[in-house]
């Protein structure tokens, strides 16, 4: 991960997915904001890679190549849009202005449903299923806002980084119980932080 300038940007990274029942891996690079169209980028470099889902049977499901692929599109679509929304809070976080709340809102909103969908798609929902929101809410209250976009973006930051993301194929169970926790964690901060920043808007 490094710093440039108002923002972070993440070295090319590995995504995968965590099957019922097995675990199906592929490398894939995040992309940097840093001009042209990532987006399109790895929509390219995603269709030249070898789908790798292997014993995809659990529960009735057969190998599909089209939905395997779909699958992966949604999952990168999702990581890019997460990671763009965390550079653009950096530089709202660095810039010497006052907040938009505005944009908070539409950011944790987003933020929200696209690691809810990463959840469902890399099957890392919390054993407990429902979240804590009062546990996120009473973290949050006392902190300037600022403060807590930094903390949100911790959270994104330990997730991008942990093993089983950044280096498909790795098995620790400490690390994926890690990734689990950061995800919900950043489902739950992003849900609460959207419902204050409305407050703030209305």
């Amino acid at each position: 991960m490094i710093r440039q300038g108002n923002k972070i940007s993440f070295l090319p990274c590995g995504m995968l997915v965590i099957s019922i029942g097995c675990v199906a891996a592929w490398s894939s690079p995040i992309l940097a904001q840093s001009g042209g169209d990532p987006a399109k980028a790895q929509m390219q470099e995603m269709n030249r890679r070898e789908i790798q889902l292997n014993n995809i049977s659990a529960k009735g499901r057969s190998d599909d190549p089209k939905r395997a692929q779909a699958l992966m599109d949604q999952v990168n679509e999702d990581f890019q849009g997460i990671l763009t929304r965390h550079n653009e809070l950096v530089r709202a976080i660095d810039a010497n202005q006052s907040l938009d709340y505005q944009f908070i809102a539409e950011a944790m909103g987003e933020i929200r449903k696209r690691s809810t969908r990463l959840q469902s798609s890399l099957k890392l929902e919390k054993p407990e299923a429902a979240s804590n929101d009062r546990k996120s809410e009473s973290l949050l209250v006392g902190m300037a806002t600022k403060d807590q976009m930094i903390l949100l973006c911790k959270k994104i930051e330990s997730f991008v980084k942990n093993p089983i993301i950044e280096k498909p194929g790795t098995v620790d169970a400490q690390a994926l119980e890690k990734a689990r926790t950061d995800l919900q964690s950043i489902v739950e901060l992003s849900d609460v932080m959207k419902k204050q920043a409305d407050k703030r808007t209305h």
